[in-house]
């Protein structure tokens, strides 16, 4: 028997910003179901770099992606949202009027179905996958010696690592790494690099100090009998190779972005993103919003703050959905007793 749920708004995506979104609704009343295909909260954040340094967050000088993740969780508690994780929107029909939007949202793997009367699509850029490198019998290897993210650093202390790509994921875990490795070796296939400036100027610097090693090629074969790594062969670009022993591989070379079932929706997709309006942050469809890096629209910043800002916006027009006979009187948090009620901070 499948679960049918009421609620007032379906939130997909359990990422920062579809936290935040929690509780500007909250503010107002207004009750959220979120569905997630990953088995926890945080999104990308909690997922390829819980314990990465995030520096843009206002009011926090750093801030790690899980440490953001535990903070929006505290701020939204009031609210008790529900959950549900490893599982993904295959469905969603409308079922009501363009004055009076209602949504029924069906999940692929419980089975679940929600009604409710707006559905804010929250989910980065959809499902994503590492862009894994073609070396024959990886798959073997990875989860013991190969991995695509970090998500404990004390995994790899004391290990021999080998770090391969050139863009800012890979040059900050060089950098965050290197103190804890028994050593550290970063290959990428050409001397230059896509990550900040100040990151690349740090690697070069332990470079030159000997307290890493950096070589210009490509991964041709790893060594080790399986699911045990050993070492990787590099291919240099004059045909020679090289053997870099290491118990674990890092390759960073980017992620798959997969939108799903989200492209049958009737959504007027750009480029694989949806188009909204900066008012309020609807799509073409009444009752539908996206918010976050799903997004898109002139002078779209993919920044975690701009996503607050949007699911601010959102949570109004949600309002007028759910309450339609009902006044939204703007009120802030500071001066508002009622929502310090709310949030159980009132005297």
């Amino acid at each position: 028997m499948t679960d049918h749920i009421e609620t007032d708004v379906v939130i997909i995506g359990a990422g920062p910003v579809g936290l935040f979104a929690v509780f500007e609704l909250g503010l107002l009343d207004i009750k959220c179901h979120l569905i997630d295909i990953l088995p926890k909260v945080g999104g990308q954040c909690a997922e390829l770099y819980p314990e990465k340094p995030i520096y843009d967050i206002p009011g926090f000088p750093m801030v790690t992606g899980q440490g953001l993740v535990d903070n929006l969780m505290a701020q939204i508690e009031p609210f008790h949202p529900t959950f549900h994780f490893n599982e993904m929107v295959e469905g969603l029909e409308s079922i009501g009027t363009p004055e009076a939007p209602r949504f029924r949202v069906k999940t692929s793997e419980n089975g679940t179905t929600f009604e409710c009367k707006a559905v804010i699509i929250a989910a980065g850029g959809g499902s994503f996958q590492p862009k894994k490198p073609p070396i024959d019998n990886i798959e073997a290897y990875e989860g013991t010696g190969v991995f695509y993210a970090v998500r404990k650093m004390e995994m790899f202390r004391n290990k021999k690592v080998l770090i391969v790509g050139g863009g800012d994921s890979a040059l900050d875990w060089t950098v965050n790494l290197q103190p804890i490795a028994k050593r550290l070796t970063l290959l990428h296939r050409r001397d230059a690099f896509r990550a900040a400036p100040h990151t690349v100027e740090k690697m070069r610097s332990l470079v030159a100090s000997g307290d890493m090693d950096l070589h210009l090629g490509q991964v041709g074969s790893l060594k080790g009998e399986a699911p045990v790594l050993e070492g990787a062969v590099i291919r240099k670009d004059d045909g020679s190779e090289l053997t870099v022993d290491c118990d674990v591989m890092l390759p960073f070379f980017g992620l798959t972005m997969k939108l799903g079932p989200i492209a049958d929706w009737g959504l007027n997709l750009h480029e694989n993103l949806i188009p909204v309006d900066t008012e309020k942050f609807e799509t073409n469809v009444p009752g539908i919003f996206a918010i976050g890096d799903i997004n898109t629209y002139p002078g779209k910043l993919k920044l975690i703050l701009s996503g607050f800002h949007e699911g601010a916006l959102a949570a109004q027009k949600v309002h007028r959905y759910v309450y339609p006979e009902k006044k939204l009187l703007f009120q802030y948090t500071t001066s508002s007793t009622s929502l310090q009620k709310k949030l159980g901070v009132a005297a």
